[in-house]
């Protein structure tokens, strides 16, 4: 599981070209799914990105969580995370898990990080939806987590 957290000052997101949502300053969590994938890559995740300290103290320091900041969480679902670019110019994507075993771990995986975060409704996009985000990137801060690599 692969997920690009971008500390926000806001996101929008737009899916079909019809539904809008928006959150303010938080996380924008675009969250790729491969096959491997397992119940217990959600719980590390969530619970690293729910006590994730990227957002600046009183002394300006990165010190403080989404939590801490009481910030909003907007999460997508992205197979292109799990491109390969190793052989020509076209990406693979065949560590991209299928959407069968995909959609039902994004669906957990927001749930959960609904349950580490608490009572801050978590935005979400559609599942194998068209959406175009637009978005200010605070800081810039833009931070990769594998569940994968967890040394």
């Amino acid at each position: 599981m692969r997920t690009v957290i971008q500390r926000v000052q806001y996101a929008h997101i737009t899916i079909d070209q019809t539904s809008k949502k928006s959150i303010g300053k938080g996380l924008l969590v675009l969250l790729g799914i491969e096959s491997e994938d397992t119940a217990e890559d959600i719980e590390w995740l969530c619970g690293k990105i729910a006590r994730l300290r990227i957002f600046n103290d009183h002394e300006d320091k990165m010190n403080l969580s989404v939590m801490d900041i009481k910030g909003e969480i907007m999460v997508v679902s992205q197979f292109t995370l799990h491109a390969s670019t190793k052989k020509g110019n076209r990406p693979s994507w065949i560590k991209a898990a299928e959407p069968i075993f995909a959609e039902p771990m994004y669906k957990n995986f927001v749930k959960t990080l609904q349950a580490c975060i608490g009572d801050k409704e978590i935005i979400t996009g559609k599942f194998g939806a068209q959406m175009d985000i637009e978005l200010v990137n605070d800081g810039p801060v833009t931070i990769i987590i594998d569940s994968k690599n967890r040394e």
